[in-house]
């Protein structure tokens, strides 16, 4: 034992002593070595640029605050979601303009998603038109720049739409439609406001105070959503155990429906229809021409790149995976709906995250058809007005940053359940 002992400390050769030109020649701290070098670079860099945006400032006769968001911002936002009016603070004119860019953001991300889908399944149709309609669709709207589709659907509603004087009158020359419940117009679509008899008052929340009413539907839904997956999820051991599935569809229905109508319900909740008034529709939600352009634009625009990316995760599938659902007797909408696009869209997600992150930063082109998003409130009157355009447009930058990464992170989460997993 131990000469073996002796033999291994013998054949073991001693570790050499740290020396300076090791950082260098020894690849065990050489790759240390060089990213300590680059972040020192880069901190030098960061400390020259805030040094000499300071003495530029400074040779202007200026300071680096951000006081000039208490200040009165002196000027009104035609789409408001939260209270608002002109004598109010820059700060909250920056909050309308950030709630009006999720706003369009969300809606344009749904609506492309829905027609990406579509045109996506459709274009690979065996229906010829069919086929080549979507075609047409895709390859029109990607190859237009987004801002000139804005334009055009601007220009439609404001001039190719009826002014709300043509509704009025024994023989109107326009109507509203869905039993008489929407009325588009060259001012904006008039749609029914859902409103409730008893009202649970505001939750201030910092700067904005949401409904309680609302809040609770919100609550309710994502309730509702949580254990219709649960009830899924039983469903699935189920079958594995026994091979035959429970039907869930009714209780389904049931668990998504029933607790947000028994809530309407109790509240008392009712529809509140635009009435023509005069020279203006009143009542109702208006939904301004800005925000209807904004949204088919950026929508329908995205949805031509979204639906691509749909025939290329259908596409990545192999053509054997839909023989063998047909030889289980399978339809072909339930082939695509239940086999293809839950195997599509590991291909169809990381895309996807990219379209949704364009349509958020392409909503700064509201400014173009007078909606008032972020960079119309932060980024152009406020700026304007103040002369903080270096804080200004920091500002803007760090707050699309983090809405851009918050899209990314939700999204990768999202991919991440979706993604098939090798056993």
């Amino acid at each position: 034992m131990s000469s073996s002992s002796d033999m291994r400390t013998i054949s073991t050769p001693p570790r050499p002593s740290f020396r300076p030109s090791m950082l260098l020649y020894d690849q065990r701290y050489r790759s240390i070595t060089i990213q300590v070098f680059f972040l020192f670079m880069l901190m030098l860099g960061a400390a020259w640029l805030i040094d000499n945006t300071v003495n530029n400032l400074r040779a202007l006769g200026k300071d680096f605050s951000f006081a000039f968001l208490a200040a009165p911002a002196g000027y009104d936002i035609n789409q408001r979601p939260i209270e608002y009016n002109s004598q109010m603070t820059h700060g909250r004119a920056a909050l309308v303009g950030f709630l009006n860019t999720i706003i369009l953001a969300v809606l344009a991300c749904i609506l492309a998603t829905i027609l990406g889908v579509i045109a996506g399944v459709l274009r690979l149709s065996n229906n010829w038109i069919v086929g080549r309609l979507m075609t047409v669709y895709v390859e029109v709207f990607r190859n237009i720049p987004t801002l000139l589709w804005i334009l055009i659907f601007g220009a439609i509603m404001t001039e190719a739409m009826p002014a709300p004087s043509a509704f009025r009158g024994d023989t109107p020359s326009a109507g509203m439609i869905f039993n008489e419940s929407v009325a588009i117009t060259n001012r904006g679509v008039y749609i029914p406001a859902v409103l409730f008899e008893r009202d649970l008052g505001t939750l201030q929340l910092g700067p904005v105070a949401p409904s309680i009413a609302w809040l609770l539907v919100i609550v309710i839904i994502g309730a509702g959503i949580w254990a219709n997956r649960l009830l899924i999820a039983h469903a699935t051991r189920v079958q594995n155990a026994t091979g035959v599935r429970p039907k869930t569809w009714w209780k389904s229905i049931l668990i998504l429906l029933g607790p947000i109508v028994v809530y309407f319900i109790a509240l008392g909740a009712y529809l509140d229809y635009p009435e023509l008034r005069g020279f203006n529709f009143v009542g109702g939600t208006h939904l301004r021409n800005s925000l209807i352009a904004m949204w088919l634009g950026l929508g329908i625009y995205t949805g031509a790149f979204v639906a691509e990316n749909v025939r290329a995760g259908i596409l990545a599938i192999s053509k054997g995976q839909t023989e063998a659902a047909f030889a289980l007797g399978l339809q072909p909408g339930k082939t695509m709906r239940l086999v293809i696009l839950p195997q599509a869209l590991r291909v169809i997600i990381p895309p996807l995250i990219s379209q949704y992150l364009n349509i958020t930063k392409n909503t700064s082109l509201g400014l173009a058809v007078g909606y008032m998003d972020l960079r119309s409130t932060l980024g152009g009157i406020t700026i304007n007005q103040t002369g903080r355009e270096l804080e200004g447009m920091m500002l803007m930058m760090l707050i699309y940053l983090v809405i851009s990464l918050t899209i990314s992170g939700a999204m990768n989460v999202y991919n991440s359940r979706v993604k098939l997993r090798e056993r």
